[in-house]
């Protein structure tokens, strides 16, 4: 790599020109045209450019022996591009492969296959799996083809997709235990708090069988079901699940699962964090034992009469740092007021005794209002439509409607009256701002409180399922390739969160996976890659946090080797500082 000097007439140019390898022929190619002397003299201001282009071409040379190269390829217009050669791949995935590598999920899937003697790649084929739910969720046919789409390209057949399903379903409990393990060197866990929920599935489907059974959809879906059972921890990573039966009741899905993470992820110490459908007496004892402890949102319309006339009762309130009572009749109403006024007490109910802790919220009571006040507005629509009344849901707006048969003189009417029920939006309106919860645990207020508002990042995990990730409908017939599809739904949320995790909170999930999605390459012959994608800060933190590079201008096959060998390494991810 040398300069050149150009003179003509008018102006000296300046060149870098490199000796390259042209099909068999070795030529002299320039690299980068530098300007004209004239232009270099105002745009250096007064560095001298002759001596300015030859440190440049220095330093080109250093960078080359660095393993930087630069790659000429001839392009003719003339030339048709050859039939079924795909020049354009995926290459998110690689940000994915190196955590799954981080998990050990690649010796997991090695050591089944050498169990049970397989010949065909029940790594390849878990990892695109994996990949495919997060960055082209689709069925398995569909992940397949799209995994032909990869910067590495599948090593398996489709039929052998469908047998490792029935393998990795043999092998889920076992799976979940080892990448815990696993991932306690590759992110910090906080394992004294676990949050479960439990969610459902809908199947394309008529005729149910004994796992996909019509329920209740949590989506009005009139088709059969299974139950999803879902523990997070408080880092907000998921640590173990369970698949039930569409129509089963979800509250005791919770022990048997818990009982596995006690014994199989030795994890004896911590508090168990529900919503109130999945708060039975029969859980909270199974929590209020040993060092179990437990918070669950607590129905204050359920409670008995003396305890909801104290919970509703508008004083004896207090206010962090506050040390006198409050009468929240007294506070600023206003739905800019964001602050959390509470009280508490303990009661003894069932055997149980129990810290119940109320809190009040003027921000809160104004969004229920709202909510409510849209709902009694399709209320008094529905009112004067008659055939559009059928069953009423929680939350319905058909909650508001009564139905009469008789007129205001007591007569029988010839059609059925409809109008809304002021008393029912009254009652409702009482409990406008309030919330409660009750535990065991003997602590602070703030603490109790600060474990119950993190719940919401276990329903968070449940849509990135369903929207992002696509888990539903499920096409699958088999109980246990239905239970695989669920496996590489968990695992691959698994890894995902773990790579939020590890870019902070400066970027949204969706921004992150379209990213992901986005990260496409044109592969230049036999020279390498080039990145087909928009550079931006979020890829910058990306290729920061992983240790690689894939935003050159160009990648070499050698570098794009060298990345492929990195991210199977499964180095820790540098974590961005806060």
């Amino acid at each position: 790599m040398r300069l050149s000097i150009s003179k003509s007439k008018n102006a000296q140019s300046l060149y870098v020109i490199d000796d390259v390898t042209v099909g068999n022929k070795r030529t002299s190619v320039v690299v980068e045209s530098l300007g004209t002397i004239s232009e270099l003299q105002e745009k250096l201001q007064g560095q001298d450019p002759i001596v300015w282009a030859k440190e440049y071409v220095q330093s080109l040379r250093e960078a080359k022996k660095l393993g930087e190269e630069t790659i000429i390829q001839k392009f003719s217009s003339a030339r048709q591009i050859p039939k079924n050669e795909v020049n354009s791949f995926q290459g998110g995935y690689l940000f994915l492969e190196q955590i799954y590598h981080l998990l050990g999920l690649h010796k997991i899937a090695q050591s089944i296959a050498l169990e049970h003697k397989i010949e065909y790649n029940l790594d390849a084929i878990l990892s695109r799996l994996l990949y495919t739910r997060i960055l082209n969720p689709s069925s398995k046919h569909s992940s397949y083809e799209c995994s032909k789409q990869y910067l590495e390209g599948p090593d398996f057949e489709l039929h052998q997709v469908y047998r490792a399903l029935s393998l990795l379903a043999a092998h889920s409990s076992d799976i979940e235990t080892q990448v815990y393990r696993n991932s306690l060197k590759a992110v910090d866990r906080n394992t004294k708090v676990l949050y479960y929920d439990c969610t459902n599935y809908f199947f394309e489907i008529e005729q149910e069988d004994d796992l996909r059974k019509y329920g209740q959809s949590k989506q009005h879906q009139p088709s059969p079901l299974v139950q999803m059972g879902l523990f997070m921890d408080g880092s907000g990573l998921p640590l173990a699940f369970s698949i039930n039966p569409g129509n089963q009741n979800e509250q005791p899905t919770l022990k048997p699962l818990e009982k596995r993470i006690i014994k199989d992820f030795e994890l004896s110490k911590f508090i168990v964090c529900t919503d109130a459908g999945l708060g039975s007496i029969s859980n909270r004892k199974f929590n209020a034992i040993q060092d179990r402890a437990y918070v669950v949102t607590q129905s204050i319309k359920q409670l008995r009469d003396h305890l909801k006339s104290w919970a509703l009762d508008p004083s004896g309130w207090s206010l962090s740092g506050i040390d006198a009572k409050i009468d929240i009749r007294k506070i600023h109403d206003s739905p800019r007021n964001n602050r959390i006024y509470f009280k508490e007490r303990w009661i003894k109910e069932n055997g149980l005794e129990q810290h119940l802790v109320v809190t009040y919220s003027p921000k809160y009571k104004h969004y229920q209002k709202n909510i409510r006040d849209q709902q009694v507005l399709r209320a008094e629509k529905l009112a004067t439509s008659p055939s559009k009344m059928n069953r009423k849901r929680s939350n319905d707006p058909k909650r508001f409607i009564e139905s009469t048969h008789c007129t205001s003189e007591g007569e029988v009417a010839e059609k059925e009256l409809l109008q809304i029920n002021a008393d029912k939006i009254a009652e409702e309106a009482r409990y406008d701002g309030f919330y409660a919860v009750c535990t065991n645990v003997d602590g602070e207020v703030e603490q109790i409180l600060a474990i119950n508002k993190q719940r919401w990042r276990i329903e968070a995990c449940f849509r990135t399922l369903k929207s992002e990730f696509k888990a539903r409908p499920v096409y699958l017939r088999n109980k246990d390739r239905i239970h695989a599809h669920f496996l590489t739904c968990f695992l691959s949320l698994l890894i995902f969160r773990i790579l939020e995790l590890n870019l902070g909170e400066e970027y949204t999930e969706s921004e992150i996976i379209s990213t992901l999605r986005g990260m496409s390459f044109r592969k230049l012959g036999n020279k390498g890659y080039i990145p087909a994608y928009t550079r931006t800060d979020l890829t910058d933190q990306l290729h920061e946090v992983a240790g690689i590079h894939t935003d050159r201008e160009i990648i070499s096959s050698k570098m794009m080797r060298n990345i492929f060998k990195q991210v199977k390494e499964g180095k820790k991810l540098r974590k961005k500082d806060k």
